[in-house]
């Protein structure tokens, strides 16, 4: 039997791994040879036969939410996404109050997804459109119990923080920016008051978290789509948002880069998804994210803030007049 894996660099302690090896010893049908920890409660897990992920969920309504979400999937002919492994010999793993699920291991490829590529950024929305599709009939079957997103309600209190937030705010940014982006905000959310789109149409599982990260590029060169924690239910629109607040910094904040999109295309002419797209959700969420885990006071940290929200002002202030002007057309 091999010893442990214990060259974790992002935290944790010798000590829980070795209780970890030996409480999977005995729970698993597998023999476990190593322990690689990934990330805080994930770990590649080696066995004599293959490699699995081993994830911690915070209860246990969220680990066989999980699993059964993802045989849903499975189900409706979307396989681009992870099987859980039935690896337990019996009743759920659970320790140091976490549960942990087996999921398989995806092998990556060498070509990274990144947003940074235009075909990337292409196939990552095909991707997502194909995973609306098969969720739409999941939601429809109320299969899962998921809670309801609101995009609005997310998004003022998001807002009510940042103002919380101002007097740290003001001594890093100057007032006529901060200014700026509180009036984006402002008038995203009164136009967003007048359109109800959120609350009618389409419904299905949104993945919630559409960062390039939980877009996973295997061996064979399919492009995946994992890490389902934040699914809800809601109107496709919210991922498609999401998506697109991600990709304009690579795309310079041009409105007519993002129309050249199909996936956007067809959004453009919804009036709640162009004031929804003026709405400064990264900088209010990076500025409020910065101030709880107060990682402004480090120099780096706060580098990196500035570059990410105050750098393409001008960019995003011209973008914000497009938007203004397309809604008055």
């Amino acid at each position: 039997m091999k010893a442990v894996n214990l060259t974790y660099k992002n935290g944790g302690d010798d000590l829980f791994l070795n209780r970890l090896f030996a409480y999977l010893q005995y729970k698993l049908t597998v023999q476990i040879e190593d322990i690689v920890p990934i990330r805080k409660r994930v770990f590649k897990v080696k066995t004599v036969d293959f490699d699995f992920i081993l994830k911690g969920y915070s209860s246990y309504h969220q680990l066989i939410v999980q699993d059964e979400f993802t045989a849903s999937l499975k189900k409706e002919g979307f396989l681009q996404t992870y099987n859980f492994h039935p690896l337990i010999v019996e009743g759920p793993l659970f320790m140091d109050q976490w549960y942990f699920g087996c999921l398989e291991y995806l092998p990556p490829s060498e070509n990274v997804f990144s947003f940074h590529k235009k075909q990337d950024r292409i196939q990552g929305l095909e991707l997502l459109a194909k995973f609306h599709d098969a969720t739409e009939e999941i939601a429809e079957q109320s299969r899962i119990r998921v809670p309801v997103f609101n995009q609005l309600e997310k998004w003022q209190e998001r807002t009510a923080i940042f103002l919380s937030n101002l007097p740290i705010i003001r001594y890093y940014v100057q007032k006529e920016i901060i200014n700026e982006w509180l009036i984006w905000a402002d008038w995203s959310l009164k136009g967003l008051h007048k359109e109800d789109i959120f609350e009618k149409g389409r419904r299905v599982i949104l993945h919630g978290d559409v960062a390039h990260h939980n877009f996973l590029r295997v061996m064979n060169e399919d492009l995946y789509l994992i890490d389902f924690d934040l699914i809800s239910l809601g109107h496709p629109l919210s991922d498609y948002l999401q998506y697109a607040n991600r990709i304009l910094p690579f795309l310079n904040w041009s409105l007519d880069e993002l129309s050249n999109l199909c996936a956007f295309e067809k959004y453009l002419d919804e009036k709640a998804f162009i004031y929804a797209l003026a709405f400064p959700t990264d900088i209010f969420r990076e500025w409020n994210r910065a101030i709880m885990e107060k990682t402004y006071v480090q120099p780096e940290k706060i580098k990196q803030l500035l570059k990410a929200t105050v750098a393409p002002f001008q960019q995003r202030q011209n973008f914000f007049y497009q938007l203004q002007q397309l809604q008055e057309i």
